[in-house]
């Protein structure tokens, strides 16, 4: 079967590997759709301190059962299936607490175990063990089962926040994550939604798609000043930081409502973390900043059924469809910001 396998940065290799076969505990899946993010950019040319290379990554994934392990019940050959990408051990004081997205032991496909960009895939025994396989509902296809792993981040990064009924809701960042927020903002009953970006192409491209309130292109205007205006000077009751830059982080601050909850949902480049942050916003304004990080598999399963009743439709958002051949124009595609969603179908 074909894979595409990580050995070091700009080293992503297409290779012909054996077909595995599920042992004890496990499944095996024919990988149907693997989707693509801003994840698989980073790994491909930074490596990740997790992968053991080699190790064939992708981490959006679902497929249909074709071999059940020994031992492995409720599953049968013929299902389709989504599988979660982070795996929480189950058992340590995080997950106990409820908290499993910051599991103190967590996995993760496509780092310790191998993922999705490959024709074949074995769901391991850790997955089954914490319910991480999920069955894809009639009328959700495969491509859009495969977004469910990113739109759960995203619901677990609102749920943190609190975002609700009536809020004012600012995203800042218009790829794939940021329209997924916009849809979930709707959907939770934000009476209004901005989308913000620096990239004018990348923000068009998804405004067109996701209808946000309005679009702020930040390298035309002065954000801050126009989340304000927009706002009556209020500012947001929700900014959410969907995109991995401390200025966004910074702004958001400058953006909120008195009593206003910051999300800090995008990363920080490793080499660049630190912020400026003016305290005296946060402590006279009484605003609360948030971080968020990943999903639960229970987030996985509330997202596939927000994709089946309309809540949040994805289907829009794949913008492009690619063979596991073409993986590498697949991620170069991410990186360009030319595209919303990328999936890939061995």
């Amino acid at each position: 079967m074909l894979v595409a396998r990580f050995y070091a940065p700009g080293d992503i290799r297409l290779e012909q590997a054996p077909e595995p076969t599920a042992g004890p505990g496990q499944l095996r899946i024919g990988v149907a759709n693997c989707s693509t993010c801003g994840t698989d950019v980073k790994i491909s040319r930074h490596g990740h301190h997790h992968i053991d290379p080699p190790r064939v990554i992708g981490h959006e994934i679902s497929g249909v059962v074709n071999e059940v392990g020994e031992g492995v019940t409720g599953w049968s050959v013929g299902d389709r299936v989504q599988v979660i990408a982070a795996i929480p051990c189950g058992d340590c004081h995080e997950c106990d607490s409820g908290r499993m997205p910051v599991c103190s032991r967590q996995q993760s496909m496509g780092y310790h175990y191998d993922g999705g960009f490959a024709e074949q895939m074995i769901i391991p025994e850790a997955v089954l063990a914490v319910d991480g396989v999920n069955r894809v509902p009639e009328n959700v296809s495969m491509a859009e089962a495969s977004v469910a792993e990113p739109l759960a981040c995203v619901l677990n990064g609102q749920e943190i926040a609190g975002v609700g009924e009536g809020d004012t809701v600012v995203v800042m960042g218009a790829g794939p994550i940021g329209c997924l927020h916009v849809r979930l903002a709707r959907a939770r009953g934000a009476s209004s939604v901005y989308l913000v970006d620096i990239n004018r192409g990348r923000l068009d491209m998804s405004a067109d798609i996701v209808r946000p309130d309005a679009a702020v292109c930040g390298a035309e205007t002065d954000a801050v000043a126009e989340v304000l205006r927009l706002t009556e000077e209020r500012g947001a009751d929700v900014v959410i930081t969907a995109a991995a830059s401390g200025r966004a982080q910074e702004d958001a601050m400058r953006m909120a409502a008195r009593g206003g909850r910051v999300s800090f949902f995008g990363g920080l480049p490793k080499d660049d973390p630190i912020i400026r942050l003016d305290s005296n916003l946060v402590h006279y304004r009484e605003i609360s900043i948030f971080g968020a990080n990943g999903s639960s598999p229970d987030h996985n399963r509330r997202a596939l059924e927000l994709i089946s009743t309309g809540a949040v439709p994805v289907f829009d958002l794949i913008t492009e469809r690619m063979g596991l051949s073409d993986v590498h124009k697949a991620i170069e595609t991410v990186a360009s910001g030319t595209a919303i969603k990328v999936t890939i179908e061995p």
